[in-house]
């Protein structure tokens, strides 16, 4: 037990450390949104501020649009989890169990499209999203995250995870395939669910590079995108800028918090170590 013990709390030296490097910045910034401008322009700058301001949120919330784009960026998210959910767990599902002809290279197919850079397909998007009618509207967010390579193999491998016993009892009970699917399966996939919704929404909450080509009614502005208003080439308001970034962790934080218990059990049923 000893050896055991000493090794973890190696571990445990050399992670604490590491953790302190990623937590600075998001401590560095939440100080800064309390920050006046007059404390956050000096030099060198100052990590701890004289005097706690809210003029930052203040601003955001009543000066701005911030708050029809965070409502644009929770509708994108929503609508990107639903359809992951929806669609990832379903063909997950079909590539797992159900074995039709040519099951193996479809899927080979399907994964090769993740090495495809996300760059090269943009503008074969934005010439399909323009023939549909969607460019510069709330749409051409959200029909790019409604499902994903990834979130299909992460619900495959682990579905492949499971025991058949528990589906063939349930089909010797008269459960259809998709009687099976909801009752038996789905119920058993929450932690493979719980990733899947955490790295979506993570995704999609973040994305700045597709809505900035595809979007250029302020109205349609997803969070990200307007959050880079704020920062000019001559001016940057950095008060409004941190603090609007601080709303916007907030929720990706709670949703980590929440969902992390059931990352370990993804990754060791799914294969995905490493």
């Amino acid at each position: 037990m000893k050896p055991k013990l000493k090794g973890r709390h190696l571990a445990h030296l050399i992670l604490m450390p590491a953790a302190l490097l990623f937590v600075a910045p998001l401590a560095w910034m939440v100080l800064t949104a309390f920050m006046p401008d007059s404390d956050i322009n000096t030099y060198p700058p100052k990590l701890w501020p004289e005097h706690f301001t809210m003029a930052g949120f203040t601003r955001i919330f009543t000066e701005d649009d911030y708050p029809l784009w965070l409502a644009n960026t929770v509708i994108v998210a929503v609508a990107a989890v639903a359809g992951h959910v929806v669609l990832c767990s379903l063909a997950g599902y079909g590539f797992a169990r159900i074995g039709f002809r040519g099951r193996g290279l479809t899927f080979g197919a399907l994964m090769a499209t993740i090495m495809v850079p996300t760059q090269v397909l943009m503008i074969p998007t934005f010439l399909l999203f323009k023939n549909m009618g969607l460019i510069d509207t709330l749409g051409a967010a959200i029909v790019p995250w409604l499902a994903s390579a990834f979130g299909v193999f992460l619900m495959r491998q682990f579905f492949l995870s499971l025991p058949k016993e528990l589906e063939e009892a349930a089909t010797i009970d008269g459960c259809s395939r998709l009687g099976v699917f909801f009752r038996v399966v789905l119920p058993l996939a929450r932690p493979a669910l719980a990733t899947l919704v955490v790295f979506t929404l993570l995704g999609a909450w973040n994305d700045l590079l597709w809505p900035l080509i595809a979007i250029s009614s302020e109205d349609s502005y997803t969070l990200q995108l307007g959050l880079a208003t704020f920062s000019g080439a001559r001016h940057t308001e950095w008060s409004a800028l941190m603090a609007g970034n601080v709303v916007a962790v907030l929720p990706l934080v709670a949703a980590f918090v929440l969902a992390q218990r059931h990352f370990v059990a993804t990754m060791s049923f799914s294969g995905l170590k490493g």
